[in-house]
């Protein structure tokens, strides 16, 4: 037990320190830094600059050198990389986790899961925080801090991304007296913490739908006893379905319900139609009964370091085996969500990474696009239509669609 109390104590101390002298940015500059050293608490990997750690060895330098060790050393650190996920409540640390389970290679790659404070959190990380490499955002959060400028300046120059991950559908969980979004106006809505991608996307989405609401933060198991309490009119998260506290959720009728959330015109460029079902939250949806709601995409996103430098090589390594390995992805016991995964996606208003872009390049990449737009469509017959979709349909009702498929993803490419 004093064992554990030491380990948490040093944990503490290693995230303290990266919080008070990391925040320097992300720039050539930080080249020279040592990659990030992996603190162990649990099964989860804490995020502690090298430097720290340096510090404590200089003070007892080594009493003879030893080339087997520097070699270890040297390895271990030049193909370690860093992803910022999320807290357990979403699904990006279960991407996070399934990254290094399936693609960990010893010293020759190793991939560290790091909790992260969510999407808009993370972003800023990846712009500024030392010794991070990548991690798990929202395609819209883009958009916003270009809009805002309060991360700096040319965001859109500073970011690419490594793949389009899949839809973080947004769950509305409201009081049993709120039947509509426009019953929420002038009420407490809870926007899950702050600094977290929901935060941004529902303040994005609550403008364009025109419902001014009073905004509070906190964590969803806090908001669901506040909402049973009546000390708030609902709560959002974006997330994966099924989203883990959304999931463990009692059934509760008489304190809350999922609420439909319309797919208003001003939402559809940067938004996607998404829907629930009695499979995804048994619990909150009858059998045989949907909720519609809308859905964001979750980014893979890295800095835009110079080609040829340590940290680009360090990333490229990842994504190939990223793409070299992806097939196991889609098996068991790896997240559903990875079904929706599409590497060669576009993204509108984002460029991808140089190494990405060159492994799609390569010839023999074409295939696993025509499997995936079979996957696209099959999820965008499910959203638009999902009483046709399970009952089946005529050829031509369904080349109909097709071409209505075809339509709209021109108009995400764009």
């Amino acid at each position: 037990m004093k064992s554990l109390r030491i380990l948490a104590s040093a944990t503490l101390m290693a995230g303290a320190a990266l919080m008070c002298g990391a925040a320097y940015g992300q720039s050539p500059a930080a080249e020279a830094e040592a990659a990030p050293a992996p603190a162990r608490f649990g099964t989860l990997a804490v995020e502690a600059p090298y430097r720290v750690a340096q510090a404590a060895q200089a003070a007892t330098p080594p009493a003879s050198s030893d080339p087997i060790t520097d070699r270890f050393v040297d390895e271990l650190n030049a193909n370690t990389i860093t992803i910022l996920s999320g807290n357990p409540n979403g699904t990006y640390l279960f991407f996070a986790y399934d990254m290094s389970a399936v693609l960990d290679d010893g010293n020759r790659l190793r991939v560290l899961p790091v909790i992260g404070k969510g999407a808009a959190q993370n972003t800023k990380d990846i712009l500024y925080l030392r010794n991070t490499d990548m991690g798990i955002t929202q395609s819209d959060i883009l958009r916003h801090y270009s809009n805002t400028g309060e991360v700096g300046r040319n965001i859109a120059n500073r970011l690419r991304y490594i793949t389009r991950l899949y839809n973080e559908e947004m769950h509305l969980l409201v009081a049993p007296n709120i039947n509509k979004v426009e019953d929420l106006r002038g009420k407490k809505v809870n926007f899950s913490d702050a600094g977290s991608g929901t935060q941004i996307s529902n303040r994005i989405i609550f403008d364009a739908l025109k419902v001014k609401v009073e905004e509070v933060n906190m964590g969803q198991e806090d908001a669901f006893e506040a909402l049973k309490r009546g000390d708030i009119s609902a709560t959002v998260l974006f997330g994966g379905k099924p989203a883990g506290a959304f999931a463990r959720i009692e059934a509760n009728p008489s304190k809350y319900k999922l609420l439909p959330v319309p797919y208003v015109p001003d939402l559809q460029e940067v938004y996607l139609p998404a829907t629930f079902s009695h499979d995804d939250y048994p619990n909150l949806i009858a059998e045989g009964q949907t909720v519609d709601t809308i859905a964001v995409g979750a980014v893979l996103a890295v800095f835009n370091w110079a080609p040829g430098s340590e940290r680009y090589r360090r990333v490229a390594k990842f994504t190939k085996a990223l793409f070299e390995n992806f097939d196991k992805f889609l098996q068991k016991p790896r997240h559903p969500k990875w079904k929706e995964v599409n590497l060669a996606a576009e993204l509108p208003g984002w460029q991808r990474f140089g190494a990405a872009q060159e492994l799609l390049n390569k010839p023999g990449s074409a295939p696993v696009n025509a499997a995936q737009l079979k996957r696209d469509f099959d999820r965008f017959l499910t959203n638009v239509s999902p009483k046709e979709a399970a009952q089946g349909m005529s050829e031509d009702r369904r080349e109909e669609l097709f071409r209505s498929f075809l339509e709209w993803q021109g108009t995400q490419q764009r």
